[in-house]
């Protein structure tokens, strides 16, 4: 059988390979329309969505898209800005209101074509009236340290915007507005995912205030009263302007997880789908995770080894160290802990878009040796794990993974082989 780490790096590849955009964008492409295909859009693959399009296309396109830094590539007819991700900045809030220019400005015989994908939300930050970039920013960092959920960061954020939930859509009415998203939230609600920009928001401002007060966040004082004030409520479900607008679902952590689960098949290996919308803090969930390997070794349930534990969704970590490491790293090194050494399982935990976090790394590596070769290196894993430090443990055991931009995003992908 194949080595361990080297399956385990096969199955990550596979599901960042099933949700390549030149694969999953041109089976859900329309007919042109009667009048121009303006093609708006944000996240961490709008541009190698929108490079498939140019692609694609029957005919002539315009438009602009906004990406992460390090996540652009060449077009011919759609711009492509490149702004910061996950806090936003100058860059991506004048890419925003272009893009929000260009939807005031088709007719109805238009398609304005949409492209999402996960890091959207931070990409295409419009604060509403009355608000400054500073104020997003300093919201978006605190909601990252908070330990809120995407859904929670995502429904503060629609009630920040003079873009996200809904507002897009409804400013390019009646023209047609169709969008392509590749999902990088559990569930894969489209009110979600970057924010919603294109889907009705059935959230609220009071909701907003409620996640801010959950986790304390006091400042800075602009957008509370903003909250508080609740001038302009987002479109809801049934508003007139989204009767020409429509929503496709391109590609998914499920889809993901499925093709990494043909290729352990092909090595001989049980696939278990745990699910594709795991939440919960990194370490708790790395807690069960744990246990349920275990139960493979010892009891060979609910498979028989050789099996790998497969699940996508999105982790969440209450920083409260000074250390490096995003949600997969940290969800690793608890793993780590927890397994202590136990032999012949080994883990694999990376974001499909290439970055854990804010750092170099997509995730890192587990092995049943990983601890010793901690211990010898002088690195104490439960220190590391208090101080929110998974990326400095695995850079001093060898662990991380590098893959750089993957121009894609179905959030996490977590593999846990346990051998025979």
């Amino acid at each position: 059988m194949t080595d361990p780490q080297t399956l385990l790096r096969k199955l990550f590849d596979a599901a960042v390979a099933s949700a390549q955009p030149d694969i999953c964008v041109p089976p859900h492409l329309p007919d042109p329309p009667a009048g121009k295909t303006i093609v708006i859009g944000a996240g961490k693959a709008s541009a190698a969505m929108a490079k498939t399009v140019e692609r694609c296309w029957p005919g002539e396109v315009s438009g602009l898209v906004v990406t992460q830094y390090g996540y652009g590539v060449d077009c011919d007819a759609i711009e492509i800005v490149e702004a910061s991700h996950p806090v936003p900045d100058s860059a991506g809030r004048d890419a925003a209101e272009r893009i929000l220019a260009l939807a005031q400005g088709a007719g109805r015989d238009d398609l304005v074509l949409c492209l999402i994908s996960g890091g959207g939300s931070a990409l295409m930050p419009l604060p509403a009236d009355g608000l400054s970039l500073a104020d997003k920013q300093s919201v978006n960092k605190a909601l990252l340290r908070s330990g809120a959920n995407i859904g929670e960061m995502n429904c503060v954020r629609k009630h920040l915007s003079a873009i996200k939930g809904g507002r897009l859509a409804a400013a390019a009415a009646p023209a047609r507005v169709l969008t392509l998203m590749i999902s990088d939230v559990p569930g894969d609600d489209p009110a979600t995912i970057a924010s919603g920009p294109t889907v009705p928001d059935p959230t609220s401002f009071s909701d907003a205030q409620a996640i801010l007060g959950k986790y304390d966040i006091a400042e800075p004082a602009a957008a509370l009263e903003h909250l508080r004030a609740a001038a302009e409520e987002t479109p809801k479900p049934g508003d007139a302007r989204f009767a020409t607008a429509e929503t496709r679902m391109v590609a998914a952590p499920q889809m993901a997880l499925q093709a990494a689960a043909t290729v352990a098949e092909a090595a001989g290996v049980a696939p278990i789908i745990l699910g594709d919308a795991i939440e919960g803090e990194a370490r708790e969930v790395a807690k069960v995770f744990a246990g349920i390997a275990r139960q493979v070794a010892r009891h060979g349930h609910p498979a028989a080894a050789p099996a790998v534990l497969l699940s996508g969704g999105e982790t969440t970590v209450t920083v409260r160290g000074q250390g490096r490491g995003g949600r997969n790293s940290e969800f690793l090194l608890a793993l780590a802990v927890a397994l202590d050494g136990h032999p012949g399982i080994y883990a694999l935990a990376a974001d499909t878009d290439g970055i854990d976090g804010s750092e170099d790394n997509a995730g890192a590596l587990l092995a049943p040796e990983t601890l010793s070769r901690a211990m010898a290196a002088n690195v104490d894993a439960k220190e590391r794990l208090a101080d929110n430090d998974g990326y400095g443990f695995f850079e001093a055991v060898g662990g991380l993974i590098k893959t750089g931009p993957t121009l894609t995003n179905v959030n996490d992908f977590r593999a846990i082989f346990v051998a025979s």
